[in-house]
Order: C-alpha cells, then structure tokens, then sequence
C-alpha cells in the first residue's frame, strides 16, 4: 500500500497536534492538552514479550502514518500508552477531570498505576475525575487497551483486519483528543439544550452538583436576548427576537452560565426538523416549517495519513467548505462519530447532518442481505443470527452507546436525522431501537434502517441505489419520505494519489474527468431528478472523499485533487432544489 500524506499532516509539528479546544458545546477557561508523544509498549498477551516500544504521537492510532508507530494491533495484544502529567502553576481549582475523545476499543485508565475504570466502546468519549488519585502536581497516566476489532461483536465501524472494496484497515487505541480541566468542587457536570421553535424560547437541562442557582445569559451577536437567575434543574428562557438557523444563514445564539465559582460558555441554534406533508399528500423534509431539499454526500472522516483521526482542524473545516461550495447542505456522517469540533464546524458554517451509528456484531453474509434487498425481501429483524446479533451482550452493548451517542451529541444544531442501522450491518429489533431513541430525543427525525433491512418504522423509506434504476413511488411518499441515502459512487482513478495500486473499488469507473463529469451530470438531471415529483426529499451521493480502495469520492483519499468542477457540481445541485421548488 501507497503512503499518502496529507498537506495537513505534512507540515504537522509533534508539539502542536490538534491543540484547538474540544469541547465548543461546552467551554471553560481550565484546558490542559495531554495530546503530543507518549510512551507506548505493545506485549503480546500470550507471552508477555514486548511487539514495540516506543514513542507514538497521541492522538493518531498505531495503524496511522502519523502516529510514528506502523503496528497493526492484534487481538491477542495490548497497548500501554504512558506519559508524565505536570499541572501549570494554579491549573488545580478543586476538582481534576480527564477526557478521553475515544479509545478503540477497551480502555483501562490507571493514575499513577493505581487503576481507576474502564470504558468499552471505541468510538465514544469518557471522562474520569481523578482529584482522589493526585496528590502532587506531577502524576502518571496509564492507559491499557485491547482491540478485537472485527473478530467480536463489539461496535467497529468499517475497519476489517482483510480490508479490502468497502472495508477499511484496523485501527486501535486513542485517536482523539486527550485533555484535563480543572473545576470547582461544585460545578456543571452536563448541559442540555433543546430549541422551543415555536415557543421562541429554549429549555435548558442541567446536570449540576448542589441545588445553587444558576444565571444564565442568552445572546445574539452581543446583544443580550434572555436571562434567568435559578436553583431549578430544568428550566425555560424566553428569547426576545428569533434568528432561525439554516444551513443559508446559520444564526447561533451564545450562553453564559454561572453556576457559583464554575462559568461555562455555550450556543446553540434555534431550528425544527419535521417530516410534513406538501400540498399532494407527499411527505417531505420540513426545516423550520418551510419544505427543504436535502441534497448532500456520504462522508466517511477518513483520512491517508491519519485513518479516523483527522490531521489538523483545518482538515475538516476544508471538508465542509468544500461540500458547500459544491452547493451541498447534508452531509451523511458515515459509521463514525467525530471529534465535537467538526459539529461545530458545521453548525456554525451551515450544514445539515445526518448521523449514523457505529456498527457492530458478529461477522455475517452481506451478500445475503444485499440480494434480499434488490428483491424487495426484508427479514424481520428479531432474527438476531442472521442480523450477526446474537450475542446479548453485543446488544446490550448497542443500546448502552447508542444512549451515550445521543447525550454527546444532543446539542449539535446541525444534526437533523439519527441513522441507527446501515445496510442490516449488525441490524436488530429496529422497532424497539427506534422507539427508544424517540424516547431519548423526539427533536430529531430518525431513519431507523438505512438502504436495506427496511422495517416500514421511523420516517424516511430510505434506499440505496447503486446498480438498478432510480425509481421511487408516491405511494410510499405518502407514508414517509423517500430518501436515496446512497447512490452514485462514481469512480475515477487519479494516478499519484492511490493508496492501492493494484486494485480498485467503484460502482462505475471512469478514464477521464470530462466523462466523470457528462455522467454525473446524466445521473443528476435525467436519473434523479424526475423523482422529486414522487417525493423524493433527500438526495446522498457517494462520496466525498476517496477511502483506501474506494476511488469514488469527489476528491482524492489525500484531498489533494478535486475531481469535479465545483461550480458544475453546484449547478447540479442548484438544479435539484429549483426542481424541487416548483412542486412544493
């Protein structure tokens, strides 16, 4: 395999690795980075011999080119990540917390080899309060990790250990920001914030220590627009003018909250999502109560050099701007939860998303279900063997991240739909699933099975098309909304810029440019959108990026090379929302 380098992971120094702050939905002063070389020791578990020892630059996975390591970790192995703590003079306010962005897989985080807990679940954060465990200002942090990757039922996204077409390589260990604060003994221990559209207000859920009040103060580009003085839990604040949020204008409003000695900062966005029906009995996607296109691409946040952690936070400001440019407004985030800062990113430049959740479960036969799902059968999914779900405690697992997902990432005002399954990848009881999720957040709209294993539940008929004709039907349309949630996956081979030389993945496969672009151009105005009329409210190209085999993103795996001319894409684009437009 090609080593491919970003520009970002080029000019990367190891004392300034994504130092940016990693919480924006939820800000304090108190920010000690802990991202940076580390220790690492791999054994193997059998023997207890060293596989590596050395230094790796946290926060990239042993498996990335920029962690400096280049070791697969195995299943019978363990990292030992290490490093010395030295807390700046008056960093200690009280109380000492730790942050983990993820840990793929299985953490064990020990303070000066005194263990303190584990996390299992690769793709979700944890934090620790260690104040117990320091006694000085100089301590030890230990993290042990087990990986089984593809080889148990725990959630793994699309890494493979034989990766290859659609399946990615492995990757273990932290690869996302490590960082402490400090907070006073009492302090804000979580926030929620759910937008009152109509009410021109906003409800706020505090997870606080004591019954102290709390002043908060709402604003709006400086000028003060509600305020409230509380010892209540939960609670309303009236907003004196309303700026809807929009991927167009994408208004944010900012909060201050004191709560005692502890002062947080915050924001949030006012916005609806709805599925609604139109004029002709068609269900569409509704944003703040008008019909809205949603025209957008899969994006995967893989990256050459870094696999799931991105190289720089320009990385994933780039991504965006690029798709908007484009004249995109979604982005379908794909089997992966990202760093907070790449919601805020979009929340503050203006795009919707649509958020998956990582898949896991036993290995089963995707040809089987693919077949299934040309032919119209859907397989009730109860039947938890052939769903690669038998496992109750892989099941229970899920439901524990998923739950962990939604409390993450409830205050992101970009995200629109929740996607619990992809393509009856490790699918089960998406009745009960979706319903629980309902229960968990009922502001969001939720596509409960996506492109497959179809259920007739949650709110989009969601489909992936690849190799049969576009078609969707009014009859469905008037149940939920008909949603191509994938399609396309055009490929074009740009030479310098592989990853695999040998072989390549794409649904179709061009030579030139020139063709890429006539195809697009036909699969866009003459294959997609004469199905607007039939409901048809949200539009997913596959994909943004080119992934390891995958040649079929609108640029290359190192974002080096554009394939498409960006103003004919938004011309594409511009073409779909005036279409849709006229049948509002």
């Amino acid at each position: 395999m090609e080593t491919l380098r970003t520009k970002w992971g080029r000019n990367l120094k190891p004392d300034n690795v994504l130092l940016e702050y990693p919480r924006p939905q939820l800000v304090r002063d108190s920010y000690l980075n802990l991202n940076g070389y580390w220790d690492l020791i791999i054994t193997d578990d059998h023997s207890n011999n060293k596989v590596f020892e050395g230094k790796i630059l946290v926060p990239f996975s042993p498996e990335a080119v920029l962690s400096g390591v280049n070791h697969v970790t195995k299943p019978n192995e363990t990292l030992h990540y290490r490093r010395n703590v030295n807390l700046p003079v008056g960093f200690h306010r009280g109380r000492l917390i730790i942050h983990f962005g993820a840990v793929d897989q299985i953490a064990e985080v020990y303070i000066n080899d005194q263990y303190i807990a584990t996390h299992i679940g690769g793709f979700t954060p944890f934090s620790l309060d260690i104040t117990d465990y320091v006694k000085t200002d100089s301590f030890d942090v230990l993290v042990k990790v087990k990986d089984y990757s593809d080889n148990s039922y725990h959630s793994i996204g699309k890494q493979r250990f034989k990766r290859g077409g659609i399946f990615y390589s492995v990757q273990s260990g932290i690869w996302q920001t490590v960082w402490l604060e400090s907070v006073p003994q009492n302090y804000l221990k979580n926030l929620y914030i759910t937008p009152l559209y109509d009410e021109q207000s906003v409800k706020f859920t505090l997870d606080k220590t004591n019954e102290e009040e709390v002043n908060v103060e709402v604003s709006f580009k400086g000028v003060k627009q509600g305020e409230i003085i509380t010892a209540d839990k939960e609670f309303i604040v009236k907003l004196s003018n309303l700026y809807p949020w929009s991927p167009e204008k994408p208004n944010l409003y900012d909060v201050k909250i004191t709560y005692g000695e502890d002062i947080v900062h915050s924001y949030f966005g006012m916005r609806v999502f709805e599925k609604r029906q139109d004029k002709d009995g068609l269900y569409r996607f509704y944003l703040n109560h008008k019909p809205y296109l949603l025209t957008g691409v899969l994006d995967q946040g893989y990256y050459s050099d870094g696999l799931l952690t991105p190289p720089s936070d320009k990385a994933m400001i780039e991504d965006i701007n690029l798709m908007k440019k484009m004249g995109f407004n979604l982005l379908r985030k794909h089997i992966k939860i990202e760093p907070l800062r790449w919601y805020y990113h979009c929340d503050r430049l203006g795009i919707i998303v649509f958020q998956d959740m990582i898949n896991g479960g036993n290995r089963k036969d995707i040809l089987f279900h693919s077949i299934l799902a040309l032919i119209g059968i859907h397989l009730p999914d109860r039947l938890y063997f052939l769903f690669g779900r038998k496992d109750q405690a892989g099941r229970n697992e899920y439901k524990q991240e998923l739950t962990e997902m939604i409390n993450h990432l409830y205050n992101t005002p970009c995200i629109a739909t929740w996607v619990p399954f992809n393509e009856a990848w490790g699918q089960f009881d998406s009745k009960v699933i979706t319903e629980y999720l309902k229960s968990l957040d009922n502001t969001r709209l939720i596509d409960h099975a996506s492109g497959w294993s179809d259920q007739g539940i949650g709110d989009y008929h969601s489909r992936h098309i690849y190799f049969t004709p576009i078609r969707f039907f009014k009859s469905k349309g008037k149940k939920r909304i008909n949603a191509l949630t994938e399609f396309g996956g055009y490929s074009l081979v740009i030479e310098g810029h592989l990853f695999n030389k040998e072989k390549v993945f794409g649904y179709k496969v061009f030579k030139t440019k020139d063709e890429l672009a006539k195809a697009l151009e036909t699969l866009y105005l003459k294959k997609v959108l004469p199905q607007i009329t039939k409901g048809l409210s949200v539009i997913i190209y596959t994909q943004l990026s080119d992934v390891e085999d995958e040649v079929n993103g609108l640029i290359t795996y190192d974002r080096e090379v554009v394939k498409v001319d960006i103003e004919k894409m938004k011309y594409l684009n511009n073409q779909l929302k005036l279409a849709f437009g006229r049948v509002e």
